[in-house]
């Protein structure tokens, strides 16, 4: 059990620390290139993990037109009546338009589940919403936008 734990603790700082350190100047000038990168190869891994740790979850929505179901790991923040997700690549991803037209998606963070609804798209220069790193992480990859979605109901 100790060995499985410590393999977690080893994933999540490389995931904090050297991906997103090596990737802000590949994110800040060639978005659509990285996120080919990180559907086909990143997020297989991430979504096994991501769920579990402060700050991220992941978003379970239906292809608007492919009718597939996708699970997409966030960087994702609780506010009083909802959440917000921060789209470091923009508003124009896949999966954003989905969650758009189907007028929500479930998310799961921190070993909970929500059916979240009423997404609206912001863009917010300021990053108000965000903790002061995160603020900072978003500025160095230029994210203004993001992404909110009321709490349909307390936690499953």
């Amino acid at each position: 059990m100790g060995s499985v734990r410590l393999l977690v603790i080893v994933i999540s700082l490389i995931f904090f620390l050297a991906v997103p350190l090596a990737a802000i100047l590949l994110v800040r000038f060639r978005k659509r290139q990285l996120a080919a990168f990180h559907r086909v190869i990143t997020n297989r891994i991430a979504v096994r993990i991501v769920a579990r740790l402060p700050g991220f979850g992941i978003v379970t929505n239906v292809g608007r037109k492919s009718g597939r179901l996708y699970r997409t790991p966030v960087n994702v923040f609780r506010k009083a009546d909802g959440f917000v997700i921060a789209l470091t690549y923009g508003s124009d991803s896949g999966w954003v338009k989905n969650v758009v037209a189907s007028e929500g998606c479930q998310l799961e963070t921190r070993h909970q589940s929500y059916r979240l609804s009423a997404p609206i798209v912001v863009n917010d220069p300021s990053r108000r919403q965000f903790p002061v790193i995160v603020r900072v992480i978003l500025g160095l990859i230029d994210a203004n936008d993001y992404l909110y979605l009321s709490d349909c109901r307390r936690p499953n």
